[in-house]
This record gives C-alpha cells, sequence and structure tokens, in this order.
C-alpha cells in the first residue's frame, strides 16, 4: 500500500473543503468532540397552573420525554442531550403533580386526559405542530392517550414499559398501600420529604429513588387518587385507531409492567415495532442498545 505524508493528507481535506460542490458534505473530523447540547428551562401556563420543562437541541424533529409516576423529568438527563445532539430538538417535562411543576392538592387535575391535553399545551407552547411522544410507565401511557386524543399532532409514539390490562392487579396492589400510608402518615412523610430534599444529588439511579422520597405527600396523594379512581390508559379499541409509528420496550419479569402487556400493544397497533429489554435496568445501566434503537427509529421518521 502506498503510503502518505499527514501533510498531503490535511492538504487534500483542505483544498476539498474550499470547493462549494464539496463542502456541504464535508463531515467533522472529530464527531466525537462535539459537546452535547445543554439544557434550557422554560415554563407555561396550563389553566392557571405552572408547567415546567427543559429543552435540548434545536430542530423541527421533536421529541417530548415524559416521566414515570411520581418521577420528574431529570429521569432522561442522561438520554436527553444525546438524542439531541442526533439532530432532534429533545423536551422532557414534568407533569402537573411533579418535578417542578405546580402541585395542586386536587385530584380532579390528575387524569390521563388531563395529562395527554398538558402535552398539547406544551406543543402550541413551543409553535410545534406535530412531535413524537412518549416515555416509561406514566409517560408510555400519558403518550398512547396523547396519541387517541390529538392524533393529527402524534408524528410517532416511544412506549417503554406500558401499564395496561395485565398490569391492573399489580398496580392495586402496589399503590393502595402507599396511598394509604400517605394520607394516614402524612406528618412523618413530610418530615421524610424535607430531610430528603437536603441530600445531595449523586448518583443517577439512587437520585431516581431519592426523587420518590422528595415528593410532598399531599400532592403525591391526591397524583394516585386521581389515577386509581380513573382510567389508566385508553380502551383497546381507542388503541386500535392509532395509527402513529410506535417503538414499544418491554421488560420481562416486572409485574407492575408485564411484558404481555407490551406484546399485546404490538399486535393492537397497526405500525409498531416491539423491543424486548433484558431487564428494568437495562436502559438506566447498560444504555447503548436501547438508545440506539430509539435514535434510528426517529431517524427513520
Amino acid at each position: 500500500m502506498r503510503s502518505v505524508s499527514r501533510s498531503a493528507v490535511l492538504e487534500r481535506e483542505t483544498a476539498a473543503a474550499t470547493r462549494p460542490e464539496v463542502q456541504r458534505f464535508v463531515a467533522p473530523m472529530s464527531p466525537q468532540r462535539v459537546a452535547l447540547p445543554a439544557a434550557q428551562a422554560g415554563e407555561l401556563d396550563y389553566g392557571g397552573h405552572r408547567l415546567s420543562y427543559d429543552s435540548y437541541g434545536e430542530g423541527e424533529r421533536v421529541l417530548v420525554l415524559v416521566h414515570g409516576l411520581l418521577m420528574n423529568r431529570r429521569m432522561y438527563e442522561p438520554l436527553a442531550p444525546y438524542l439531541a445532539k442526533r439532530g432532534n430538538r429533545v423536551v422532557c417535562v414534568d407533569l402537573l403533580g411533579h418535578g417542578r411543576s405546580d402541585r395542586p392538592e386536587d385530584l380532579r387535575l390528575y387524569t390521563m386526559p388531563r395529562f395527554a391535553d398538558q402535552i398539547a399545551a406544551l406543543l402550541d407552547h413551543l409553535e410545534v405542530p406535530t412531535a413524537v411522544v412518549g416515555g416509561t410507565s406514566l409517560g408510555a401511557n400519558v403518550g398512547l392517550e396523547f396519541g387517541v386524543r390529538h392524533p393529527e399532532r402524534c408524528r410517532g409514539l416511544f412506549i417503554e414499559m406500558p401499564v395496561l390490562d395485565n398490569a391492573l392487579p399489580a398496580v392495586a396492589g402496589a399503590f393502595t398501600p402507599i396511598l394509604l400510608g400517605l394520607r394516614f402518615g402524612r406528618p412523618g412523610f413530610e418530615l421524610l420529604s424535607r430531610l430528603a430534599t437536603v441530600v445531595p444529588r449523586t448518583n443517577f439511579l439512587f437520585d431516581i429513588g431519592l426523587d420518590w422520597v422528595r415528593q410532598r405527600p399531599g400532592p403525591s396523594g391526591a397524583v394516585l387518587e386521581g389515577l386509581l379512581l380513573g382510567e389508566t390508559a385508553p380502551h383497546r379499541e381507542e388503541r386500535r385507531r392509532i395509527e402513529a409509528p410506535t417503538l414499544i420496550v418491554g421488560h420481562p419479569r416486572d409485574p407492575l409492567h408485564p411484558f404481555s402487556d407490551s406484546g399485546m400493544l404490538a399486535e393492537e397497533l397497526p405500525d409498531a415495532h416491539l423491543i424486548e429489554a433484558s431487564s428494568v435496568l437495562e436502559w438506566r445501566l447498560r444504555p447503548k442498545r436501547l438508545t440506539r434503537e430509539l435514535a434510528a427509529f426517529l431517524d427513520d421518521l
């Protein structure tokens, strides 16, 4: 093989980059050095209440990520910048009753239709006509509700760990004791919440669990009551009308998010792709494979 000096290579690259017909195809020499987009915080008004969100990146390819139950938008801090670096605008929102958004103690405000309408209000605020919407657990169900209520604005759905028909007994068994504890043990939970807020953020997984404890018991109880007394997801007949392309990520051995729900949803939707994670921790400990799948899904759209 004929050797070429580095100076000659640089001369040819420089000459190629200066020709107009070639310049627009020259890629950065070191893409690994491109800094990850930083979060830009924002707020909007929804029915007299404040909704808070973070936005990463720019452009017309918009992905709205919705957190899990009693969690917040910070659970996507490792994922959102990477997806934004690939040309997506990623918006991570705190639903009402969560994170830095307002937390009124009114259970009537915490229903799936209202959560889906909050995403529509967010798109109005951002002046975005359509977006890919979804998230994890509660966020997955909110995405499905958005696809049913606002199909014209749903460019696609990202569904991780949906909570559907097969999960209802486990959900009722798990969250009913929590709800009773929040209601009758409120003073103790108030103290625990205040103590947890002074613990510094250190580890991503540890912080996800700690954010649960940081929640004030009054609003948290109202969120649980509103969701348990209402419908947790659109009915099967409604789900079958969702035409948006959908990426579904299911986890085995998870009674609150059984893989059977993910498989059932994949059969119901006409344009769905199902991926099986190795466990609920794969995306938190070894995120590379699943993140690539989500990035490729967004590229295809």
